[in-house]
């Protein structure tokens, strides 16, 4: 164990996660099986710890995987984590099923987006509900959030705007919190400054063609998770959204993928997609 007492390195950085994580040394210490005393050696940069301490630590306090390269750089490592472009070869196996997994969820809208809510993929689905969008909005990189809350974007057809504006800003308030990134502060600070859109308004069941069935189907779903009620076509479509990630990803650019995925809600948004792209 080597004597380090410098303020800089890899043991402030730790202190910040922990803090950000809200958990004791002595909480942190149980969960990586040290103890409080070595963290505390630790952070206040008495003792250097080891590689493999550095990886337990920061997955202990689930850091984003790029930062755990910077963790490791700030000890004295060589990063553990590459990190690969989308379009290089040797990413080809992942992206053969990320299109795999998008084809399958077809006629129902499916994308994927990177760290900053950037479009890496979609299905025909998604384009369906997606169509009357401006090109300015479209013009690659396609950013998701701006394309839903630009009140030029998506914003006028979604029915329950505000209170799925709300879902997304406090979305991205917990990614903020989770992962620190200049580049998605900047981005939760331009769109949260849009406008609504004119008319927008919370009932969520107001809308051309909504039905009974679908206006049943969002007064359920209300009662413990918030649906997606978007017109399309004079038809008020009604999702639930799920969102997965990849599982013990060993690369940056995998481990900021988001596969965002809308079910129908009701038998007549299933109808409206199967028949459109079915």
């Amino acid at each position: 164990m080597t004597s380090r007492r410098s303020g800089t390195g890899v043991g402030p950085l730790l202190r910040s996660w922990r803090e950000r994580r809200r958990i004791s040394q002595l909480e942190l210490a149980l969960r990586a099986g040290s103890s409080a005393r070595h963290i505390s050696f630790v952070e206040t940069g008495r003792a250097r710890p080891s590689e493999e301490m550095v990886l337990r630590l920061a997955e202990r306090l689930d850091v984003p995987v790029r930062e755990r390269n910077a963790l490791l750089l700030a000890a004295g490592y060589a990063p553990r984590f590459s990190e690969t472009a989308l379009d290089d070869p040797s990413m080809a196996a992942v992206r053969e099923a990320l299109e795999r997994l998008l084809r399958g969820y077809e006629p129902y809208p499916a994308l994927v987006v990177d760290g900053t809510y950037t479009l890496v993929a979609a299905n025909r689905g998604l384009g369906l509900i997606m169509e009357g969008v401006p090109e300015h909005l479209l013009v690659p990189p396609v950013n998701t959030m701006k394309v839903v809350l630009h009140p030029e974007g998506a914003a006028g057809r979604v029915r329950n705007f505000r209170q799925w504006r709300a879902h997304l800003l406090d979305q991205m308030e917990r990614r903020i919190a989770l992962d620190r990134s200049d580049a998605l502060r900047a981005l939760y600070e331009e769109v949260a400054a849009y406008p609504p859109p004119e008319g927008a308004d919370d009932s969520g069941g107001d809308g051309a063609g909504a039905g009974e069935d679908g206006d049943a189907a969002a007064f359920a779903l209300g009662n413990f998770a918030l649906p997606l009620r978007i017109e399309h076509g004079g038809q008020v479509l009604t999702f639930l959204s799920s969102i997965s990630t990849f599982n013990t990803p060993m690369d940056v650019t995998v481990a900021e993928l988001a596969i965002e995925t809308f079910l129908p809600a009701d038998p007549a948004t299933a109808k409206y997609l199967m028949s459109a792209l079915g």
